[in-house]
């Protein structure tokens, strides 16, 4: 009687396996993102036969996707067969609060894969491929590619936008006399932070261009009459005597050079007992699962620059002239940390 061998434990294999069919997942949140599923099952649950007819999609393609995307929490279906919103799918809607319907669209965006199928150049090089890619910087072929821009930059404003919340409810800010908010664009934190801080005054401190939209929105906000722009470049001297210096999502834009650059200017301008307030992702020492470490390869691939842990945090602000004396997290996966001059 022969006997069958031990068939292998292939659990390792499929996991890996759905990790690299991680793309796939991504291109059907794209779509349902981009042809308005989320929007159409905002009033209530829907057979996926009324949801095609309403996005302009084929039934039975729509049906399958659809059961695809379920595996992964991002729509549910009833027993009835009428298709529901999750939790996940809730945020694809795209007047939903914290929405990330942006950022799933710019996820097949095809300039955004022809960029990410250079990411081994990167890894071999250990330089940005982008500006050999596109034979210019980030910023220049944005500018060259307004349509593509749009995207991009709707999608990391609305990740920002969602962090304002959790950065608000985990850092007081209202212990500070005057907050100088660094390349901060329209000024959406800055406002929350004079909104949390009534007796706190605000400079808003960044291009001509980047805050032609800013005054109204710290009108609507009623905290205006609290509030200065100035204008300035990415490295330029800044506003002076200030208690607190807020960074978010900046420095992890810069070059090292860049980096200690505007930290150092922070220092040649904070008043004596100020804060330093770098608001970033601050990746785990022991490598576990956070967004931070994805973020990280885009910032390679396309800037040269990087996020960093905490120690990387602290040697960054020793050189500059700063003490890190706390990081508080929040809630999203963004974490304020805070130096002292020294």
């Amino acid at each position: 009687m022969s006997v069958l061998p031990e068939a292998p434990d292939q659990s390792d294999s499929y996991a890996l396996l759905h990790l690299i069919q991680g793309a796939v997942i991504t291109q059907a949140i794209s779509v349902a993102a981009r042809l308005g599923i989320a929007d159409v099952l905002a009033d209530g649950p829907l057979p996926a036969q009324d949801i095609a007819e309403r996005v302009g999609a084929h039934p039975d393609a729509t049906d399958r996707m659809l059961r695809a995307l379920a595996g992964h929490g991002v729509f549910a279906v009833r027993p009835d067969g009428r298709w529901e919103h999750t939790p996940l799918s809730d945020r694809l809607r795209q007047d939903a609060p914290d929405s990330m319907r942006g950022f799933a669209l710019l996820m097949s965006h095809p300039t955004l894969w022809e960029e990410w199928g250079h990411l081994s150049a990167t890894v071999e090089s250990g330089e940005a491929n982008l500006p050999k890619l596109r034979g210019m910087g980030a910023l220049d072929f944005f500018h060259a590619n307004p349509g593509y821009a749009r995207e991009f930059f709707q999608a990391f404003g609305e990740l920002s936008a969602s962090e304002t919340a959790p950065i608000l409810a985990a850092y007081d800010f209202s212990r500070f006399h005057t907050v100088v908010d660094v390349i901060a664009g329209r000024g959406n934190l800055l406002a929350g932070i004079l909104q949390q801080a009534p007796d706190t005054k605000g400079v808003l401190y960044d291009s001509e261009i980047a805050t032609v939209d800013s005054p109204a929105l710290f009108e609507e906000a009623g905290v205006a009459d609290r509030l200065t722009i100035e204008h300035g470049g990415y490295l330029g001297t800044l506003p002076a005597g200030a208690d607190a210096y807020v960074f978010k999502h900046i420095i992890h834009d810069f070059s090292e050079a860049d980096a200690l650059t505007a930290l150092r200017n922070a220092r040649e301008a904070i008043a004596p007992g100020g804060r330093l307030l770098v608001i970033e992702y601050v990746l785990p020492e022991n490598n576990d699962k956070h967004l931070g470490h994805t973020i990280d390869l885009w910032l390679m691939l396309m800037l040269g620059a990087r996020e960093r842990t905490r120690a990387q945090y602290t040697d960054l602000f020793a050189r500059a002239g700063f003490e890190l004396t706390a990081v508080t997290p929040t809630s999203a996966p963004i974490s304020v940390i805070e130096g002292i001059p020294v």
